[in-house]
């Protein structure tokens, strides 16, 4: 029990709390003084030998203090078991006490040897005022523990009554040392966010020599834990989360700045190296994985667990992709979930990787930052931190220009990452000349440094003013398209049309996207043949390029208006190729090649039925645009749909706004057949609402206003 509170607290990194002091146990029920004894002895085998960062002096008192209370404490039970008396109440209700005592101080030990080196620095004064609580207290239950009234020996009895005359005197003790150490790091972020980069033998001397950070690894782990607390951070709780990004940003830079590639390139190939499937790795060694460890959906071991709103655990990826899917439940629960929102499960994370070490599978954790730190970092930008991510982006874009192919590989994967968050961070790193060897990189025959660099392009072109910079890049487009044909990954092809769709909202680029070779043709196999987040990612690229006109016979030609149907039967995907289908149909060669697809009306028809309200309507604008343009033989087929008499009598009622306009407008379409009394003739009272004269003269008003232009919303992803 109290091992599992002491890991909770540390998995948070944060100062302990009020909570995480409480006794896990009743401890009128278990044997006190060797429940104690275990304690004592654990604080003091634990960490008398531990060289702790921070705090070294408050920590060897503590431990002095809790060494003390350990040979008191075996002195008691030594003389109980020989005189075979009980201890007096007062002693017993002191020594409960000190139960809560000797566990705060096994949970804030913990706290500074495994905490984060800046952040424990950092938070200098707050954990000082921890150890000073802590003594204070211990000063209290000596004086009014029984010390009179119990056996002790004589060297006991002199350690007690020192330790009690110690404790009275104590007063709060800050290491001037240590605090020196934070007033610098400050200096440092004062300096990126007056726009001067600090003298590279300054930064050198503090993270080598006084952190003792000594290796790409070791600074790689503090951004990871500095980015936990942004996670983590509660509201006023000082430093802010903008002086956190700082701090982060900084210590990115100077883990490339003072360590260079060569390490991260050991850690690469050591990846690589130890690279195979974890259930193939455990399969072969015979393991039986625990059924916690395992994610509900995929049932293999979870590489990066997250906690969604009904509370319960899977793998990020699998939930994703069962979300991307369009389904709104909890797929162990059927619980409708509240939000979409992915909470990292970093206990049961670090559980799953202290179970491979031991059984010696191999396990790697996901990299880069997770989503909750993204909108952090997006939201509280600070000087400093823009300052030194743009300092980080010049080392990185040297190494895609001049480092080794091994160096270009990390470069492109943290170039990846930069350009995640945040419109300044996309900005100046394609300002500073990333785009063209990001394009150069997209043509390796490294599976990992094609996808980086796809991936980092995707990332750069969300901000609108780097979408011409790749675009006028020679070649790019082209190359981004070869990706798409004959990218070495999925994801590296599905990222490729992501591209293509983030490039394609200025509407000057649609038509030369349309005209590269290939590139509708990859859209529409991806469409048919990909995963399900592949087809959202080209069904939003195709419908983008649909809005042009231009692009119809093109789109055709490729087989786009094909894929599109068949995607009519995907709920993923289907609301969108309905609503390019609407678009398609409205120019006669588009109707032509819609209705030569047997499945076209179909499918649009079970889209009025099924669909989202935005299906629905993109539904029924491409029916109707499909009789306006497509003559009698096209609205012959619309007007023998089954069933369709009584669907549109329901979005009369029940649709959006639009989808109600245009519905009514193709009711009239259909009275003005030959044939519409004879399949529809009580469609009238779907819009005939009442036989008053008001009543009629809204319907009649409502009914004029559907021959106004239709319209599609470009969705937003």
């Amino acid at each position: 029990m109290a091992s599992a509170a002491i890991f909770s607290s540390l998995r948070r990194r944060r100062s302990p709390s009020l909570e995480a002091f409480l006794a896990p146990v009743d401890l009128s029920d278990v044997a006190l003084m060797e429940t104690l004894i275990s304690v004592s002895g654990d604080v003091t085998s634990c960490f008398s030998g531990n060289r702790f960062p921070f705090q070294r002096r408050n920590s060897r008192a503590l431990i002095g203090k809790v060494e003390i209370f350990r040979s008191m404490l075996e002195c008691l039970r030594d003389s109980a078991a020989a005189a075979g008396g009980a201890l007096p109440p007062t002693a017993v209700l002191c020594l409960k006490e000190l139960y809560l005592l000797l566990y705060r101080s096994k949970i804030l030990l913990d706290y500074c040897a495994q905490s984060s080196k800046l952040w424990l620095l950092l938070q200098n004064h707050c954990v000082s005022g921890h150890f000073h609580d802590l003594s204070q207290e211990f000063s209290t239950l000596l004086d009014v523990f029984p010390v009179g009234e119990v056996s002790l020996s004589d060297d006991v009895r002199e350690q007690i009554e020192l330790l009690q005359r110690q404790s009275k005197s104590a007063k709060l003790f800050i290491d001037k040392k240590d605090d020196a150490l934070r007033i610098r790091f400050f200096w440092f972020l004062d300096e990126f966010e007056s726009g001067r980069i600090p003298d590279y033998k300054d930064l050198r001397c503090f993270f080598l020599d006084k952190l003792r950070i000594l290796d790409a690894k070791s600074c790689k782990v503090e951004v990871e834990a500095l980015e936990e607390q942004i996670v983590n951070h509660e509201g006023d709780v000082e430093p802010t989360v903008p002086v956190i990004n700082g701090m982060v940003a900084i210590t990115r830079y100077c883990r490339f700045l003072l360590f260079g590639f060569e390490e991260e390139l050991e850690i690469e190939i050591q990846k690589k190296g130890r690279k195979r499937l974890i259930t193939q790795e455990i399969a072969g060694t015979f393991l039986t994985v625990p059924k916690d460890f395992c994610c509900p959906i995929s049932l293999d071991l979870m590489c990066d667990p997250v906690i969604i709103s009904t509370g319960q655990t899977y793998d990020r990826r699998s939930i994703w992709r069962w979300m991307e899917e369009g389904h709104c439940s909890c797929p162990k629960t059927g619980q409708l979930l509240s939000h979409n929102r992915l909470v990292p499960n970093r206990a049961l994370r670090n559980l799953i990787t202290q179970w491979c070490s031991a059984h010696g599978v191999p396990y790697d954790p996901p990299e880069g930052v997770d989503a909750s730190v993204e909108m952090f970092l997006s939201a509280c930008p600070s000087k400093a931190s823009l300052e030194a991510n743009r300092a980080t982006a010049m080392l990185l874009i040297q190494q895609l220009a001049n480092g080794s192919q091994a160096a270009k590989t990390v470069a492109a994967r943290e170039i990846r990452l930069l350009a995640k968050t945040g419109k300044e961070n996309r900005a100046f790193i394609a300002q500073a000349g990333a785009i063209p060897h990001l394009r150069n990189l997209l043509s390796s025959s490294n599976a990992v440094v094609q996808e980086n660099s796809v991936t980092a392009l995707l990332n750069l072109s969300i901000f609108e003013r780097n979408k011409s910079m790749i675009m006028e890049e020679e070649g790019c487009l082209g190359s981004i398209v070869e990706v798409l044909q004959f990218g070495h990954t999925t994801e590296a092809r599905e990222n490729a049309a992501a591209t293509l769709f983030s490039l394609s909202a200025v509407h000057d680029y649609k038509k030369r996207i349309a005209d590269n070779v290939g590139a509708v043709e990859a859209l529409a196999w991806l469409l048919e043949e990909g995963t399900q987040r592949g087809k959202k990612d080209a069904v939003t690229a195709l419908f983008n390029l649909s809005t042009h006109t231009e692009n119809c016979l093109r789109m055709i030609e490729a087989g786009a208006v094909k894929a599109m149907v068949v995607a009519l039967g995907n709920e993923v995907v289907a609301e969108e190729a309905a609503g390019a289908l609407a678009l398609i149909v409205r120019q006669p060669v588009g109707t032509i090649a819609v209705v030569k697809e047997e499945a076209a009306v179909a499918g649009l028809i079970g889209m009025m039925r099924c669909g989202t309200p935005r299906g629905k309507e993109n539904a029924v604008a491409a029916l109707l645009e499909l009789c306006r343009s497509g003559g009698a033989a096209a609205t012959e087929r619309v007007v023998r749909a089954p069933a369709l008499a009584g669907l549109l009598q329901t979005l009369l009622f029940t649709g959006t706004k639009r989808a109600r306009r245009k519905a009514a407008s193709l009711a009239r379409v259909f009275q003005r057949c030959e044939n519409a009394s004879l399949h529809y003739g009580g469609l009238g009272v779907g819009y005939a609402f009442a036989s008053d004269s008001a009543s009629t003269r809204n319907t009649t008003s409502f009914v004029s206003d559907v021959s106004l232009p239709m319209s599609i919303s470009v969705p937003v992803l």
